[in-house]
């Protein structure tokens, strides 16, 4: 039977690899790695210098297929990302099928954490339940962004006795959520600016554990345009951004 691991990378710095990711790299005979083009040229590079880092023997090869692209500006969010994830299946199923001979590992290598804001899992687990291709398959996880954003900031994630909650951008824009810290990911719309009238804390970070990083923080008021400016700038440099931040108001105590 074949075996697929989808392994969690951690949030960019390749000092973020776990000891239980070292053990099942190698592992793996097959790396799959989905290019998703130029400008992100930086995330299939990191895969390979973890690979080169991490692994003891030489036996490993690594498999690039280019990844799908979600249609954007649709007006039905949840049908493009079922579109997407169709998409990605295909390409995963013939990895499988093409790359990967019986009794082999292959592996996904997942940035950040596989059970965060991350399809992999559900498209792997959809494979297997065709059964078109017979193989076991196992999770291992990864220091996610959210992590390491609230270590670089020096700031917990929770204050004590108080909630939590991880959401999108879009949802913020609709209402601000009823948690005391809110992590946003997947903003493209800078979405905190709706908040900038209220006494609210933030700590904003982009390509968190990368040479590329840049942190801000402070009272959202005061740097809500800077974290405007400096992200429009990253990614125009960069030609892609991968943020994200911690929200809560300043007049509840930790």
């Amino acid at each position: 039977m074949k075996k697929i691991l989808i392994i969690g990378i951690g949030a960019g710095n390749p000092d973020y690899i776990t000891m239980q990711a070292v053990n099942a790299l190698n592992e793996v005979d097959v790396f799959f790695v989905m290019d998703k083009g130029p400008a992100k040229d930086k995330l299939v590079a990191l895969r390979k210098e973890i690979c080169q880092r991490y692994i003891r023997h030489d036996r490993y090869r690594i498999v690039e297929a280019t990844s799908p692209e979600r249609v954007r500006d649709r007006a039905d969010y949840h049908a493009s990302i079922e579109d997407l994830n169709r998409d990605k299946q295909q390409v995963f199923e013939r990895l499988i099928g093409e790359e990967l001979a019986d009794g082999q590992c292959g592996a996904f290598l997942v940035w950040g954490d596989p059970g965060l804001y991350d399809s992999t899992i559900r498209i792997v687990e959809a494979i297997a339940a065709t059964g078109v291709h017979s193989f076991d398959y196992e999770v291992i996880p990864g220091i996610s962004s959210i992590q390491a954003l609230a270590a670089k900031h020096r700031v917990p994630l929770n204050r004590i006795g108080k909630s939590i909650e991880v959401t999108t951008g879009r949802k913020v824009a609709a209402a601000y959520p009823d948690a005391d810290s809110v992590v946003v990911m997947l903003d493209a719309e800078d979405s905190f600016r709706h908040y900038v009238d209220q006494d609210i804390d933030i700590y904003w970070g982009a390509y968190v554990g990368t040479p590329d990083e840049i942190l801000v923080a402070g009272k959202l008021r005061d740097v809500a345009d800077e974290i405007r400016r400096v992200r429009a700038a990253a990614r125009e440099a960069n030609g892609w951004i991968m943020d994200s931040y911690i929200m809560r108001r300043s007049d509840d105590k930790a």
